[in-house]
């Protein structure tokens, strides 16, 4: 079993626009605690922060989805770099490795054909798909995001 410390995971994508700064970012802490922040001015939407604590449980299935993934054997030094459209970085810790991913956002599997490495960058697009589905699930699950009146 790996120590508690040793297991991290941080995922943002934003971009500086019309809107000003608009993102999504979420992490896994060592200690269980799930942060989710969600900044967005379209519509006039204001940030909205979560947190968390997950179960055992919980931090194994996501250690089960990176590990399937076999991101850590991955490299970004291909992919395109960060521009006007957007950033996403990716930070891992995990089975005292230490990985940190920096790409342009991807609008679709079409970027991810286009780019110099193919193959890890179409790893990481699925990673971060199934990452988000996975955190949107958890929060849902915690949260009522539209409480029902009373």
């Amino acid at each position: 079993m790996e120590a508690e410390d040793d297991f991290y995971v941080r995922y943002y994508v934003g971009h500086k626009g019309m809107f000003g700064h608009e993102f999504l970012e979420f992490e896994f802490r060592p200690n269980g605690k799930l942060r989710y922040a969600n900044n967005s001015r379209y519509k006039n939407e204001t940030l909205i922060r979560k947190e968390v604590f997950v179960s055992q449980s919980v931090r194994d299935e996501l250690k089960r989805i990176i590990t399937d993934s076999e991101i850590m054997k991955e490299d970004d030094s291909l992919w395109p770099e960060p521009d006007r459209v957007g950033t996403q970085e990716l930070e891992i810790v995990m089975n005292n490795e230490h990985i940190s991913f920096t790409t342009s956002k991807i609008g679709s599997l079409l970027d991810v054909q286009e780019s110099k490495d193919e193959e890890g960058l179409r790893t990481f697009y699925y990673l971060v798909q199934d990452l988000k589905c996975f955190v949107f699930a958890l929060i849902s699950l915690h949260f009522k995001i539209k409480p029902v009146p009373i």
